[in-house]
């Protein structure tokens, strides 16, 4: 066997310094199924959020490009809010009882009522705060265009069958397992794209942004109450 001589000593310290130094910055990637349990565990702590969004809506049926852009605030249970700035101004909100989609320029306000707990979809359970990321999905690693730096990629496919989307991809923060991007392909072939930022939680939101009073001389469509004509 050939011995280290002083003269190559250095170089062989060295060597081991550097397998080392790599071995100890590598740590275990962890499975889908634990970057799904992580996420579940801190969603659980989460009681309210809010950021900015950009959402980008691709159709390979009509071959167009939509991006809007605007914040979002939520509040468990059932609390969102999305107000929507560009390009056009819109709002869509549940108040834990109902949801109204308002439309300023139409002067146009939608109401509808909050879907039971097996009518939502699990990503609106999700989100609201009633669902379970861990018993609702399957989990596997999945990959997306120009991802962050230390970010985790996972695909989700419901367990049961969906009427808006066929799967969910998620973006997390490696770190914090806090969601950068949401992406959900619809049945249809579409592509719906949240990139988030400037995330808040736990602000402790009170009920106000998530009360909203239609103004007067609105055209308000009232889908909770029967129609008159039947």
């Amino acid at each position: 066997m050939r011995s280290c001589t002083p003269r190559s000593l250095p170089a062989a310290l060295a060597a081991w310094l550097v397998l080392g130094t790599l071995c100890q910055a590598q740590p275990p990637v962890p499975s889908p199924e634990e970057i799904q349990e992580a996420l579940q565990q801190r969603y659980d702590l989460v009681l309210d959020f809010s950021a900015d969004f950009i959402h980008t809506y691709e159709s390979s049926l009509l071959r167009s490009r939509l991006e809007e852009k605007g914040t979002v605030q939520v509040k468990k249970p059932w609390r969102m809010r999305w107000d929507y700035r560009e390009p056009e101004p819109k709002l869509f909100l549940s108040d834990g009882e109902r949801t109204v989609f308002f439309l300023p320029e139409d002067r146009q306000a939608i109401i509808g009522r909050l879907p039971e707990n097996n009518e939502a979809t699990t990503a609106m359970l999700f989100l609201a705060g009633a669902g379970d990321v861990v018993n609702d999905f399957t989990a596997v690693y999945d990959t997306v265009q120009d991802p962050p730096p230390e970010s985790y990629t996972i695909r989700l496919t419901p367990t049961r069958a969906e009427r808006d989307f066929e799967f969910l991809t998620l973006v997390l923060d490696a770190r914090t397992k806090a969601i950068l991007r949401l992406i959900s392909n619809d049945l249809q072939g579409g592509v719906s794209t949240f990139v988030f930022s400037n995330l808040q939680e736990n602000q402790d939101l009170s009920d106000k942004p998530f009360i909203f009073e239609i103004p007067r001389g609105t055209d308000v469509i009232d889908t909770t109450q029967p129609d008159p004509l039947q």
